[in-house]
């Protein structure tokens, strides 16, 4: 197996920083657009992002989210191994906001389709925007975009792309890896 790195964690914080603006420059001061992060690896992304908007540029009342679509996903039962659950977490009204959900890469779509239909639960959004850090764009068997990513990457299906975390993984980097 070898690995290459895509991002290094200089270039993470500039992309993250650069998405930051523009979620600004489209919803302003929040008031009505909640962030729910995807359950697992999407939860750090938009961690990182409310914690810039706040930090940054001084963004009040960032409401955010956690959904966990493990129960929404088409292929829960498919696989021999079970699949461990982790937590939700919306302690707000969905009802006729702007959602940005946001994952650390966009694969298949399946993952967004099924967050589409897990935040249902919830409610009723007046709209859902998608935002990923990265975009694998060729390799999508729904017709799901990114409204907002951090950077495109053509990868072939033998390869993988591993966002590492330095909440989670001791650093912030993106490798591209052949398996």
């Amino acid at each position: 197996m070898s690995q290459k790195v895509l991002l290094n964690a200089k270039e993470v914080n500039i992309i993250l920083h650069r998405l930051a603006c523009q979620l600004i420059e489209k919803h302003n001061d929040f008031s009505n657009t909640v962030i729910i992060g995807l359950q697992p690896r999407g939860v750090f992304l938009a961690d990182r992002l409310v914690k810039i908007l706040e930090e940054d540029y001084k963004v009040k009342s960032i409401q955010l989210g956690h959904l966990d679509i493990t129960f929404y996903r088409d292929d829960f039962r498919r696989g021999d191994k079970t699949l461990a659950a982790n937590k939700t977490e919306i302690n707000f009204i969905v009802e006729n906001k702007n959602i940005i959900l946001i994952d650390d890469v966009l694969y298949t779509g399946r993952s967004i389709r099924a967050a589409l239909t897990a935040i249902q639960s919830f409610g009723r959004p007046n709209e859902i925007e998608l935002l990923t850090l990265i975009d694998r764009r060729f390799s999508r068997h729904l017709p799901i975009q990114p409204d907002y990513r951090g950077r495109q990457v053509d990868v072939i299906n033998n390869e993988k792309v591993k966002v590492n975390w330095k909440e989670q993984d001791k650093e912030d980097s993106v490798y591209l890896i052949e398996k």
